[in-house]
């Protein structure tokens, strides 16, 4: 079966109908409080979502654990910390990225660490993002026919 998934073209289409445009994807600046990510992050109900700069280009992802995290103190959480960061002093830097001719095996390789990976073009702005949903939908659809 796995041999067969290796020589089909579903691991070499490109991933371009997958991906969730940039325009519907929750995310947030690096210069933003810690306070905004946290209600767009709970607003939105996602983990995590991307970290993009002035001219939009990806500077890595914020979690709800990353921000619990930052105001954890020894005896309780220091909710008025949320005041004193921006969201780079906590985002996570380390964050995968496609381009839009990135293959299907490629995005499925990369999102087995990741709820979802980050689509940038050549100069590294923002496109979108594809979701291990998606990859994990279109696996399914494939073996249903095959």
């Amino acid at each position: 079966m796995m041999q067969t998934l290796k020589n089909s073209q579903l691991v070499n289409n490109e991933i371009n109908e997958l991906i969730i445009p940039h325009e519907k994807v929750a995310h947030v600046h690096k210069n933003n409080p810690l306070n905004h990510a946290l209600l767009v992050l709970i607003k939105s109900g996602y983990t995590a979502i991307p970290v993009l700069d002035h001219e939009n280009k990806i500077q890595g992802q914020i979690s709800k654990a990353q921000i619990l995290d930052s105001i954890l103190g020894l005896e309780r959480i220091e909710m008025e910390r949320l005041n004193e960061y921006v969201v780079e002093d906590v985002a996570d830097p380390d964050i995968p990225t496609l381009q839009t001719d990135s293959t299907f095996g490629e995005a499925l390789m990369r999102s087995i660490n990741y709820p979802f990976l980050c689509i940038v073009d050549e100069n590294g702005a923002f496109i979108g993002i594809l979701t291990r949903r998606s990859i994990l939908a279109l696996m399914h659809r494939y073996f249903q026919q095959t």
